[in-house]
């Protein structure tokens, strides 16, 4: 049966925001352990401590990163704007859970280390095919509510400069675009199978009218073929590689029925399991919405809200900017 899509935006965007937060939070505790210890000890309700020693329901920088962007677009978006919340959070503790940064990858501390130290710089990441880390794509959701009716070039040129903040390779910027299809079709009505069927239909004819170099196009022939549902298990990969992050949160998203069946596949694919969580709840959340995410995962949730109403401050601000043409 298909669930109810959220009324209005207000509703679709906390869903969103609160499903990836609860994602990422569900993997927190479990982050670096293998998908053979989850099979052994699989994730089924909101754990406390364990890897990074924090209390349940506390999410860390992907949902941090992602509030950043959505609080950059709440206040009327610049790019300065979003590598200064970005900075703020790694200098100053700007939207963590508890007032402490305790995870951040690689590739994100360089770029930010980077903005520190060459003020009036914003795209500050890595531009080598090895700075492809799941760091951009884990906080990209919030672009599903803004300038949503800009043409094709617009848009991809808004995702490829939020990414490059801290992943200045195109492949990191074609990923987050292909996970934004996915949400605006999601939030258009289509089911996740729809969306995929979708995204395969379009996306290979939108990547040539981007000019993506057919080199880069080819590493996303697995997920455009259509074939991806049918991957077995063991081919998935749930490491720190934008492409592997992608591949399983698309795999969870339409593998399972429910967004808590669908956010644990998730976590129990192990390794990099925060932001496999984040980046599949997100989804998970703006389609089933919030009353599909269990209480008692909501209720520990940290701040819970205020998620909610940078959700609806965000909505506010773009509602204008949003707006179809006369």
């Amino acid at each position: 049966m298909k669930p109810t899509l959220s009324s209005s935006v207000t509703e679709q965007c906390r869903a969103a925001l609160l499903g990836l937060a609860v994602g990422d939070a569900l993997g927190v505790p479990v982050e670096f352990q293998s998908r053979a210890a989850r099979r052994q000890d699989p994730v089924v309700h909101m754990r406390a401590y364990g890897t990074h020693n924090q209390p349940a329901g506390t999410w860390s920088d992907d949902a941090s990163l992602t509030f950043c962007l959505a609080e950059a677009i709440a206040d009327g978006f610049t790019l300065p704007k979003l590598a200064r919340n970005c900075c703020r959070w790694y200098e100053d503790n700007f939207w963590t859970p508890h007032g402490r940064v305790f995870d951040i990858g690689i590739t994100t501390r360089e770029a930010l280390q980077r903005l520190q130290a060459k003020p009036g710089l914003v795209r500050a990441g890595g531009t080598d095919e090895y700075s492809n880390g799941n760091g951009a794509l884990m906080r990209i959701l919030p672009l599903a509510f803004y300038q949503t009716n800009a043409p094709l070039q617009e848009r991809f040129q808004l995702i490829f400069d939020v990414a490059a903040v801290t992943h200045g390779h195109i492949r990191s910027a074609v990923a987050c675009f292909l996970y934004l299809e996915i949400a605006r079709h999601l939030r258009a009505g289509l089911t996740p199978a729809e969306a995929y069927a979708q995204l395969c239909q379009e996306g290979p004819a939108q990547l040539r009218a981007l000019n993506i170099p057919a080199k880069e196009a080819d590493h996303f022939e697995r997920i455009l073929s259509g074939r991806l549902p049918d991957v077995n298990v063991l081919a998935i990969n749930s490491g720190g590689y934008v492409m592997h992050t992608l591949e399983a949160a698309l795999w969870c998203l339409l593998r399972y029925e429910t967004y808590a069946e669908t956010v644990l596949a998730a976590v129990n694919l192990g390794d990099d399991t925060d932001t496999t969580g984040a980046v599949t709840g997100g989804l998970a959340g703006l389609y089933y919405g919030e009353a599909a995410i269990p209480a008692e995962w909501l209720q520990v949730l940290a701040r819970r809200a205020d998620i909610e109403g940078l959700a609806y401050r965000m909505v506010a601000a773009t509602i204008s900017v949003d707006a179809p043409p006369a």
